[in-house]
């Protein structure tokens, strides 16, 4: 009878995907802080209909004021209004009236 060198630990258990996994848990935590700095210091982006003007072209060629930003041409980023509806649900829950 043969005796069978077992094999290492190490070469059963290795992932291919492992490298992208770390990579991804890696950066991942940098890329959130950076968005959450960004909607920190600046809350507004471009209205995205009238490309931060404010208004656009009609159909007939007038030009009518843009109604998704109410004419500002900002709109409140994605985090920036999740961060705000947190803030409103913490101030609601701990309000002692």
């Amino acid at each position: 009878m043969v005796s069978r060198a077992p094999k290492p630990l190490l070469e059963t258990t290795v992932n291919p995907l492992a490298p992208l996994a770390n990579a991804l848990l890696i950066t991942s935590p940098f890329v959130t802080l950076g968005y959450l700095g960004l909607c920190l210091v600046w809350p507004f982006k471009a209205c995205r209909r009238c490309h931060g003007h404010g208004q656009f072209h009609g159909l007939f060629g007038g030009i009518r004021l843009c109604g998704h930003c109410d004419a500002t041409g900002l709109r409140l980023r994605l985090g920036r209004r999740a961060w705000n509806a947190f803030r409103r649900l913490y101030r609601d829950i701990n309000s002692h009236d």
